[in-house]
């Protein structure tokens, strides 16, 4: 860490990234966006001392929160996404031909794993979201290594294959990227919100992949911005159409989804709508995270 003048310290941080020129990422078929649709499995990782944690999720799907005793109802409504929306949510994809990542929790995978043996099945990619879903910012070091290889033997359990992509819940650790690196097996994270571009990490066969929040089903949570379907739909959309309008070299955009938000009867036909949208762009690639962190390994950039 260097220092300001007057001794106040200046945090190594990159806030020129590629700058007014970014690299073309040529995408496969001469596509203008690579679109990641992003799906979070969390159900059975949420904190809860019905499943013997030290407290109860701290953001419930409803407004109450309860605290030194047991929520079934915040249970309940996290068992929705597991009971109902991973088979709608299949079959939406399904239906437009469409691959997606399944981001799924460890804690998630070990108690169902269904949850993620079925995406993998279909050819869906099965990433990494941490053991618990909990901010991994503060955590201790060894905890957190125990956390990652913990979610890493348990999608290898449910699928037969290792993830390769890890994404923290809201903010990773200041150790979280060296510890994915010590691990060896993974080729990419998504703990990054600061760019339409991923970048390679020099020296490393590791790829930092952008993700972003406004794309987002969470915002149907209250207050988020979302109400209607269609206001998932036109806002997700607009991103997709604003992006591919634009001169010069193409970019990356995220959709991300939850299983227990996005399925809700009233919020699906904004995902159809998004997804027959896409199915019907050929200048659109739409790819598991997977498959655009090895494309960018590729260009040696």
């Amino acid at each position: 860490m260097s220092l300001l003048p007057g001794g106040m310290p200046s945090p190594a941080r990159d806030l020129t990234g590629y700058g007014e020129n970014p690299p073309d990422p040529h995408w496969p078929g001469g596509a203008k966006l690579a679109l990641s649709f992003v799906v979070n499995v969390e159900e059975g990782a949420e904190l809860s001392l019905l499943s013997g944690d030290e407290r109860n999720e701290a953001i419930p799907e409803a407004a109450q929160r309860l605290e030194g005793v047991p929520d079934p109802g915040m249970e309940s409504h996290f068992d929705y996404g597991a009971r109902v929306g991973l088979w709608r949510v299949l079959r939406a994809f399904d239906r437009h031909g469409l691959k997606a990542t399944f981001s799924c929790c460890g804690r998630a995978i070990a108690a169902t794993p269904l949850l993620a043996a079925e995406p993998h099945a279909r050819g869906h990619e099965i990433s990494a979201h941490g053991w618990r879903w909990e901010v991994q910012a503060g955590m201790e070091e060894a905890t957190e290594r125990a956390v990652i290889a913990a979610t890493v033997a348990a999608i290898r359990d449910a699928t037969g294959e290792r993830p390769v992509g890890w994404h923290s819940k809201s903010a990773a650790s200041v150790n979280t990227r060296r510890l994915l690196l010590e691990d060896g097996g993974f080729l990419y994270d998504s703990d990054a919100y600061d760019d339409e571009l991923p970048r390679r990490l020099p020296g490393r066969a590791h790829v930092v992949m952008p993700y972003c929040f406004d794309t987002n089903d969470m915002r149907f949570a209250p207050g988020g911005g979302f109400l209607h379907a269609e206001d998932f739909s036109r806002y997700c959309i607009s991103a997709i159409d604003w992006m591919l309008a634009q001169p010069g070299p193409g970019r990356m955009l995220s959709i991300g989804l939850h299983l227990r938000l996005i399925a809700r009867p009233a919020r699906m036909p904004g995902l159809e709508a998004v997804l027959a949208h896409v199915a019907r762009r050929p200048e659109i690639w739409v790819a598991r995270r997977r498959d655009i962190a090895r494309h960018w390994l590729s260009l040696g950039v």
